[in-house]
C-alpha cells in the first residue's frame, strides 16, 4: 500500500487519504495532479490507468467543489489499486492532460470532456467522442435537463435501411 506520509513529504501536506474496505483513495489538489500521477507511475509502480471519470457535485450537501475527477490506477505487479481524486470548478473546469503518462488516457479524457465539459489542457485531440460536434451541452452535468434541451430534434433521422 502507498504510504501517505511519503507522498505528503514529496508533494505536500494537502494530500489526504482514506480507505474503505479494500479501496484506497487519495485526494490531490488540482494544481499537483500531474506531478502526483507521474510519481505514482514512475516511483510507486502504478503502471496501468484503468479509467478516468467525473462526478458533478452540484446539489450534494456540503460539497465544496462543483466537479470531482477520478483516476483509477493499478499496479500490475502487485495488483494494488488506487483511486486518485481531484476537484475543479466553474467557470473554467480544467486539468492538465495525462496523455503523456498513459496513452490510454486519450479517449478517457475525451469522454469526460464530452459528458462534463472538463477541459484537459495539452491534450493532442480534445474533441467530442460520443456526441456530435454540433451538440452544445454536457449531458452528465446535474444542471442538464432530464428531457434534454431539444437537441435531438435538430439531428436528421436515420432509418435502419440507411444505417
Amino acid at each position: 500500500m502507498v504510504d501517505l506520509a511519503e507522498l505528503q513529504n514529496r508533494y505536500g501536506s494537502e494530500l489526504t487519504a482514506s480507505t474503505f474496505r479494500d479501496n484506497h483513495r487519495l485526494v490531490v489538489p488540482c494544481e499537483k495532479i500531474y506531478e502526483v500521477l507521474s510519481g505514482l507511475k514512475q516511483d510507486f509502480g502504478f503502471d496501468q490507468l484503468i479509467d478516468i471519470t467525473a462526478v458533478d457535485y452540484l446539489e450534494y450537501p456540503d460539497a465544496e467543489h462543483r466537479f470531482g475527477v477520478v483516476y483509477l490506477l493499478l499496479s500490475v505487479s502487485t495488483g494494488e489499486r488506487l483511486i486518485v481524486k481531484t476537484f475543479v470548478d466553474l467557470p473554467k473546469p480544467e486539468l492538465p492532460t495525462i496523455y503523456s503518462l498513459w496513452k490510454g488516457a486519450n479517449w478517457m479524457e475525451r469522454e469526460v470532456y464530452d459528458m462534463f465539459g472538463i477541459v484537459f489542457s495539452g491534450h493532442p485531440d480534445l474533441r467530442r467522442i460520443l456526441l456530435p460536434d454540433e451538440f452544445a451541452s454536457f449531458p452528465l452535468r446535474k444542471d442538464y435537463p432530464l428531457q434534454g434541451r431539444g437537441e435531438r430534434h435538430n439531428f436528421p433521422v436515420i432509418t435502419r435501411a440507411e444505417s
